[in-house]
């Protein structure tokens, strides 16, 4: 399998595949706002905090983080243990549509970290590239993640919230992603 990167660049064999299954992902994470409204993109429809948009937002912040881990190791993702209220009270803003976003602008953003993440993938001299995971309760000590894994946990988490983003619009209008 081959597939082209949006700087035109062909990438084969397992990057490839890989890419071409974040493509799937993201395709139907972002099928399920079409024809919505930017107020329903930012509708709470269960009983979480999640909505369309904020979910569209967590995963290209989620994309983004990861990908400059790649490149910039543990210090790209900050430290956990320094983290203060108005990080944790950003990161709960990610999960939602604040006044002034509109969906079109959050789906264009995550347009642009897929088209850089799809470039980094492609350029990178080795899927083998490792860094040390920073220090947070959900990751093993002393743990190193390579490029590949990154990448495979970027699809996982894609794939999740595709999910989520399913049962949300299903429960907004009774619209589905299949079936």
């Amino acid at each position: 399998m081959s597939d082209s990167t949006p700087l035109g660049q062909t990438v084969t064999g397992e990057r490839a595949d890989l890419l071409a299954a974040l493509a799937k992902q993201r395709h139907f994470l972002r099928f399920t706002t079409r024809d919505l409204t930017d107020e329903q993109a930012g509708q709470r429809t269960t009983a979480s905090e999640l909505c369309l948009g904020g979910l569209i937002k967590h995963v290209a912040g989620t994309e983004r983080g990861w990908a400059e881990f790649i490149v910039e190791g543990p210090s790209a993702m900050g430290d956990f243990d320094s983290m203060t209220e108005a990080d944790f009270a950003a990161r709960l803003d990610e999960f939602r549509m604040l006044p002034g976003e509109t969906l079109a602008g959050v789906l264009k953003e995550y347009d642009e970290v897929a088209a850089r993440t799809d470039e980094l993938i492609a350029s990178l001299p080795s899927l083998d590239a490792d860094q040390p995971l920073p220090t947070a309760p959900w990751f093993e000590p002393g743990a190193r993640w390579s490029a590949r894994r990154v990448l495979l946990h970027i699809v996982a988490e894609t794939a999740q919230h595709a999910g989520h983003a399913d049962i949300i619009r299903e429960s907004l209008d009774g619209a589905k992603s299949m079936g």
